[in-house]
């Protein structure tokens, strides 16, 4: 199976917006749901985000519920994730990752295909 490629990170400063871009890497694509975390230097990986195959379900981390939007382009074969409002707490190295189902999950252990990352940097 060919795993998920992050694009888009990078550095920007509190109250800026940024979009990542998950190529999900598989077919056929629209099967599985999708999700986003997200691992800061010396802590845990936090979920982030989470969207079922169609994008008819969507889960969210507390700590950024409100803030984020995840989506997908099934034609595109692409997942979103829209980040407004961004704080110096949410850099972090930010994972997209693929189920072999087609319901969202927060628990990363349900997620078989994760992709390298791409890092976000948020200065204050």
């Amino acid at each position: 199976q060919v795993l998920p490629v992050e694009s888009g990170g990078g550095l920007v400063q509190a109250g800026d917006s940024l979009r990542l871009s998950c190529a999900a890497s598989v077919r056929p694509y629209s099967a599985y749901g999708m999700g986003w975390f997200r691992q800061a230097a010396g802590k845990e990986r936090e979920f982030v985000a989470s969207i079922n195959w169609n994008g008819g379900r969507k889960e969210y981390g507390a700590s950024v519920k409100g803030r984020f939007t995840i989506s997908r382009d099934n034609k595109k074969r692409m997942v979103y994730l829209q980040m407004d409002s961004l704080k110096p707490e949410d850099t972090a190295v930010y994972h997209c990752a693929r189920r072999k189902t087609l319901e969202e999950s927060m628990y990363e252990n349900e997620y078989d295909y994760w992709g390298q990352g791409t890092q976000v940097t948020v200065s204050s």
